[in-house]
């Protein structure tokens, strides 16, 4: 038996001695959890440095944050959540009791991503945990430093059996795809992501695909240029544009790509000075490969700002491009690095039209004043988020489900959709066995009765 199998196994005996069925044990979890963050949190930071650039406050604000909250939010609300949901009954069930029971489905695999390669392996961790789940985490080998330092960290703060983390990169991956689970979560490229679905196919294991997308921004004309494009430039170039939410592109009107253009050079040289380069706030692609890709992007297009980089160091500047062909390279897959193509169109109808043309993105953005527009934009258009005159942030909301929809991804989580996503709802239906008068009618023989009827 391999490595990864005995692991697997280890974390299916310990689901099977009952122990994390009991609240009290899944709060213990996750105050570990929250004990672990507060207490290594300049080492969680330390690795976000190391693999992506980012400085401590980065850190902070764009996934340490959001690790605390969501576990402060299901200790707050897990009591109630694991409470049994009483039902509306039928007339032929009115004595009887019916109600959801929430049951945990046993050992979940949660393979992370590099791009925030603390948060989004964290968060859905916690809902998987609430849920009385064994949990067996696979941090992205990509983001090399915080994996190894999860895979130490982790064991130390919670229950090493119950919660083991796997490092390595395809190999290890594609062996522990083989492996028997009861619930898969995997945030990361469409490609991948088909590759897990057919793994998880073969235990008939359900999935949670958190895949990504192109994520169109409309710009309307009635709209605040200024703050919009504040907005947009820091949701696009954050993290150097490696974000599953960001803004991909900009769609708006011909008369409005010039202001566009400036409004957003006058917000990056704001966020980040005259050289980025030089901005402690400003990321660093994660890896050769990926600065080769995202370079090669560039061609044959038509600069408007930025466009220059350096392998060495992996920078690439804050980008913008103009009169985009939307049949370019650029166009035809998601960006995932800091480059902005503005695509023209006539008319919010356009825009329906030219989005709806491509696959689902996993968020739609639209800037307006008009409600009237931000209305059409969603009702008449598909993806698995949208924020109107803002970006990124309807992720923040627990309430909220974050989620992909087609080549964007499937299920969902955040908050309370985290607990059902990683639980059996199970219909429950407990009767008498006294007075079985009113059920005669049920049982055979049938002629009789369908004389009457």
């Amino acid at each position: 038996m391999s490595k990864i199998s005995e692991v697997v196994q280890r974390a299916r005996a310990a689901f099977n001695s009952g122990r994390t069925r009991s609240l009290q044990f899944r709060i213990q979890q996750l105050e570990g959890l929250r004990r672990m963050i507060k207490e290594r949190e300049k080492d969680i930071a330390g690795a976000l440095a190391a693999d992506l650039h980012r400085n401590e406050w980065n850190a902070y604000q764009e996934e340490i944050v959001y690790s605390v909250e969501e576990i402060e939010y299901a200790i707050k609300n897990l009591p109630e959540w694991v409470l049994d949901e009483p039902t509306e009954k039928t007339a032929q069930t009115q004595q009887d009791e019916c109600y959801i029971h929430s049951e945990p489905l046993g050992v979940a695999l949660i393979i992370g991503t590099w791009n925030y390669p603390f948060t989004l392996t964290i968060q859905p961790m916690v809902g998987a945990i609430a849920a009385g789940n064994a949990v067996v985490v696979k941090p992205s080998e990509v983001s090399e430093n915080m994996s190894n330092l999860l895979a130490t960290i982790i064991p130390q703060y919670v229950d090493k059996d119950l919660y083991p983390v796997i490092t390595g990169g395809v190999p290890e991956t594609t062996e522990l795809l083989k492996e028997r689970f009861d619930y898969i979560l995997y945030t990361g490229s469409t490609g991948v992501g088909k590759i897990v679905m057919t793994a998880a196919a073969k235990h008939l294991t359900p999935v949670t695909l958190e895949l990504g997308g192109k994520s169109p921004c409309y710009v309307d004309k009635d709209c605040d240029l200024d703050i919009a494009c504040r907005r947009i430039a820091w949701g696009k170039f954050m993290n150097s544009g490696q974000t599953c939410v960001a803004p991909d592109y900009i769609l708006c009107d011909p008369s409005l790509q010039n202001q566009i253009v400036e409004k957003l050079k006058k917000s990056v040289k704001e966020f980040y000075g005259e050289d980025a380069k030089k901005s402690r706030d400003y990321g660093r692609i994660v890896s050769s490969r990926h600065f080769q890709r995202v370079m090669g992007l560039l061609e044959g297009q038509k600069v408007a700002y930025g466009g220059t980089g350096d392998a060495a160091t992996r920078y690439i500047a804050p980008t913008i491009l103009t009169d985009v062909d939307p049949q370019s390279q650029v166009m035809q897959e998601e960006i995932f690095g800091p480059i902005m193509p503005i695509v023209c169109v006539r008319s919010l109808e356009e825009a329906i039209q030219f989005i709806n043309q491509r696959e689902k993105p996993l968020a739609l953005y639209v800037f307006s004043k008009n409600d009237k527009v931000i209305k059409k934009m969603i009702a008449e258009t598909s993806s698995g988020g949208v924020t109107a005159n803002d970006v990124i942030i309807h992720l923040s909301v627990h309430s909220l489900p974050f989620g992909g929809v087609g080549n964007s991804g499937m299920g969902y989580y955040h908050g309370k959709h985290s607990f059902h996503t990683f639980s059996h709802r199970r219909a429950c239906l407990v009767r008498s066995l006294l007075k079985d008068d009113p059920l005669k009618g049920r049982y055979p023989p049938s002629m009789a009765k369908m004389a009457r009827h």
